[in-house]
């Protein structure tokens, strides 16, 4: 039986209009199904940066106009009564058919999904179009349980498809090289399971001036445990007496904001921790230029989850800050141990206290962890350079498919 039809609906600059076609570049569909998430730039950022394809963002509900010049189709702009019918229902079947009527006569030649989730849904408009599916691997999609992903109704299809995912997918790529480990656990195929670095775009993000920085600890992270926000600021409550004036800015929001902001108050360091909630890209980035360190102290759950990598640790690298992370997942690959910050037990507060107060000390220390990061950025992690390799493997699933 079909779902409630969707609402069509083509945004381009925040406005709809018709949809305008330019014939030098092929079309690829990037499938999320909450697009323009204020924490995922980082999928956008990757596709606008394409010269050779053309993105037309494709999911259930569209969180903002996305970026300018963009175009996306959604089965929605947000929940309401009205719309609530036809997200269920896709969410629950898997059923392609509210894509293909957003789609209309547009034929894009692949479907680019992010996160493993995405790919189980995008598998059948894949194969109704057919056309390849790349999927991309972020961290909790190669990490959480199966027991966990069951108990949510918009993940439990995930767990119950992988499989066949892996069978059918023409390739997936992996955000960290501790991901595709995962995904080959679980099965996965090893020749097209492959490593690819989102990166971080090295020409936008210049650099700092030591000048700019202020006695700032920054952490940018969506407040739920797997960040372990909560022995950072114990961490800063054992911070020597001559660091008093050290303030440490949370850029994010969740549902252990309240937790949190109380265990600060709890610990004697209220007065010094800024909860800012959850803040616009550009804004992120301004605040990164003045810290003194970024820290991600993230930590393995009990349900299995880890951090995938960590963009906010490539973001702080190309903007020559230094940053301190727990030694999980794989934030390894995105710190290198005493030169371009340093990495720390998880879970270890007086280990993290120890770092932080060394970097606070030492402006030399940190001008030369900086000026490392910097380098390890622009060596490992630069966007063009990823991008472009990205489209090479466009290139040869189309060719191949030709």
């Amino acid at each position: 039986m079909p779902g409630p039809g969707p609402a069509h609906s083509v945004i381009r600059n925040g406005r709809h209009e018709a949809s305008e076609r330019e014939p030098c570049l092929r079309e690829i569909a990037i499938f999320r199904h909450n697009l323009f998430r204020v924490s995922e730039p980082f999928i956008a950022g990757q596709a606008q940066k394409l010269r050779r394809y053309r993105p037309l963002y494709l999911g259930r509900l569209r969180h903002g106009a996305g970026p300018d010049g963009a175009q996306s189709l959604a089965i929605a702009n947000r929940l309401t009564p009205r719309t609530l019918p036809a997200v269920a229902w896709q969410m629950l079947s898997r059923d392609p058919r509210p894509f293909l009527r957003l789609l209309g006569e547009r034929r894009p030649a692949l479907i680019h999904a992010h996160f493993g989730i995405e790919g189980v849904y995008a598998m059948e408009l894949a194969r109704r179009l057919d056309v390849p599916l790349v999927t991309t691997f972020h961290g909790f999609d190669a990490t959480l349980s199966t027991a966990a992903l069951l108990t949510s109704p918009a993940w439990a299809n995930y767990p119950l498809f992988r499989r066949r995912l892996a069978e059918r997918g023409d390739l997936f790529l992996c955000a960290s090289g501790f991901i595709r480990e995962r995904l080959l656990g679980l099965g996965f195929p090893p020749a097209r399971t492959r490593l690819h670095y989102i990166g971080v775009d090295c020409a936008a993000i210049r650099p700092r001036a030591m000048a700019e920085e202020t006695p700032a600890i920054l952490h940018v992270a969506r407040l739920v445990e797997v960040k372990g926000t909560e022995f950072l600021l114990r961490a800063v409550a054992l911070l020597p007496a001559r660091h008093a004036r050290a303030t440490l800015l949370v850029a994010g929001d969740g549902p252990l904001r309240h937790r949190l902001e109380v265990l600060a108050t709890r610990l004697g360091i209220g007065e010094r921790v800024r909860f800012l909630g959850a803040l616009p890209h550009a804004r992120v980035l301004a605040l990164m230029r003045k810290a003194a360190v970024l820290v991600l102290p993230s930590v393995r759950t009990s349900t299995g989850r880890e951090e995938g990598l960590g963009m906010v640790l490539l973001e702080a690298a190309a903007s020559g800050v230094p940053a301190i992370g727990s030694r999980v997942g794989g934030i390894p690959e995105g710190i290198a141990d005493g030169e371009t910050g340093f990495l720390v037990p998880e879970r270890d507060p007086a280990a993290l206290a120890e770092r932080l107060a060394a970097l606070l000390d030492d402006r030399n220390l940190r001008a030369r962890m900086g000026a490392a990061a910097r380098a390890h950025a622009e060596l490992r992690f630069d966007l063009g350079r990823q991008t472009a390799a990205l489209e090479e493997m466009y290139d040869g699933l189309l060719d191949g498919r030709a």
